[in-house]
């Protein structure tokens, strides 16, 4: 098969996952309200995610996946966030954490994902956790919370620092503690409902816990994306941690358009009270509107033209993803997560009385945007991070 051949074929499998998303968009509203108020995703909405495949972007090939590239991800994510946060939140965690098959011997990755069309692996931290070294695998307790779609999920994963059976921390080469993600079937966990919150309620990311379960080894992996790794495709070359960089950036931005959207329509008609005329015709609006669609424009821009040229990059023959390439993913990724958060604030402010009452789109939006901003993802501190490499200081890579 010629390279043009193979770049039009890729083109047009990219363009059909785009289209699915698109396509799903009014499932997804016509739940939006089930969604908020029961916070889970109905099962009506799970078969058609499951039914165009959403779920899988981002597994192997030879796991029945669809290895997506991180452009079309991302467009995929932005286009469902557009309807609803929590269903983009959902499909981006789980892609993530689907990409731990990559690092799964080969039979146990068709266990977990291959033979089951529906699966879906769902995680969270737990800061009082162990896995106990045992023959065969581990004896793993603890609770592990913000396990975002983890209601719906097949697969959980919890992550562990190792003990001996003595009770002492197992050591690497260079002195630090062991850690491994376990993966344990969902209907083996105790579950605990612990997501009344702001925003995002659609994810259920409830917790669940453990008590001396034993899993096996082979059903544990590192997350060092250098490590382990069995997949040779390019996508395997980055993280999930950039992943989710850019899969949340997705969900901001698809928040951001949807809010600019609704306020528009707004502004058209809205009269404030004691003004006689509308929103769109007062200028103070009409220049932060502008200078907030430039700045989603902007920041998707460069988050969509950094995506491309690492993504050009590592698909070459024996790249690898380097620090440089991360810190350029956190920059920008961040960058619009809060670009997106500003547009959103715009919007809501401007909209007045209208948009505190909880069933407005802007409500919802406001919500979202700011549960986001939350997340690990949505941090600040990711700019120290940033800042300190560019000058050569030290920088923490902990979440890049």
């Amino acid at each position: 098969m010629s390279a043009v051949i193979a770049m039009t074929q890729s083109a047009h499998a990219q363009d059909d996952l785009i289209g699915r998303a698109r396509n799903v968009r009014e499932v997804i509203r016509a739940a939006s309200d089930s969604i908020e108020a029961d916070r889970r995703l109905p099962a009506a909405l799970l078969d058609a995610l499951h039914e165009a495949r959403l779920f899988r972007m981002m597994l192997p090939r030879s796991v029945d996946g669809l290895e997506t590239d991180p452009l079309t991800f991302f467009q995929v994510i932005e286009t469902i966030a557009q309807a609803d946060a929590s269903v983009a939140w959902c499909l981006s965690q789980a892609a993530g954490c689907s990409m731990t098959a990559a690092y799964l011997d080969a039979p146990v990755a068709q266990s977990v994902f291959g033979t089951d069309p529906r699966a879906v692996l769902a995680w969270g931290p737990g800061p009082n956790v162990k896995a106990v070294l045992t023959e065969g695998g581990y004896r793993v307790s603890g609770t592990w919370s913000f396990n975002s779609g983890g209601r719906h999920a097949t697969w959980l994963g919890a992550h562990c620092p190792i003990v001996k059976a003595d009770g002492e921390p197992l050591k690497d080469a260079n002195g630090q503690t062991v850690h491994r993600t376990m993966l344990i079937p969902a209907d083996e966990v105790a579950w605990t409902d612990i997501w009344d919150t702001l925003g995002l309620r659609g994810t259920a990311s409830d917790a669940f816990t453990l008590n001396d379960h034993f899993v096996r080894a082979d059903h544990s992996i590192t997350r060092n994306f250098e490590h382990e790794c069995r997949e040779t495709g390019p996508l395997y070359r980055m993280s999930a941690m950039s992943c989710y960089e850019v899969g949340f950036a997705g969900v901001s931005l698809g928040i951001a358009r949807a809010a600019l959207d609704a306020f528009i329509d707004l502004a058209r008609n809205k009269v404030p009270r004691g003004q006689k005329s509308p929103l769109r015709d007062n200028a103070v609006v009409q220049s932060n509107l502008a200078q907030a669609e430039a700045g989603v424009q902007a920041a998707r821009a460069l988050l969509v033209q950094t995506v491309g040229q690492i993504w050009s990059e590592v698909s070459l023959p024996h790249s690898r993803f380097s620090k440089d390439q991360r810190i350029a993913l956190r920059m920008v990724s961040t960058h619009a997560i809060h670009q997106s958060r500003e547009a959103v604030d715009m919007a809501y402010n401007a909209a007045g009385t209208t948009a505190i009452f909880q069933n407005h789109e802007l409500s919802r939006r406001f919500r979202d945007m700011h549960t986001v901003t939350q997340q690990v993802q949505g941090r600040l501190s990711h700019f120290e991070t940033v800042g300190a490499w560019m000058m050569g200081a030290e920088a923490d890579f902990t979440f890049v």
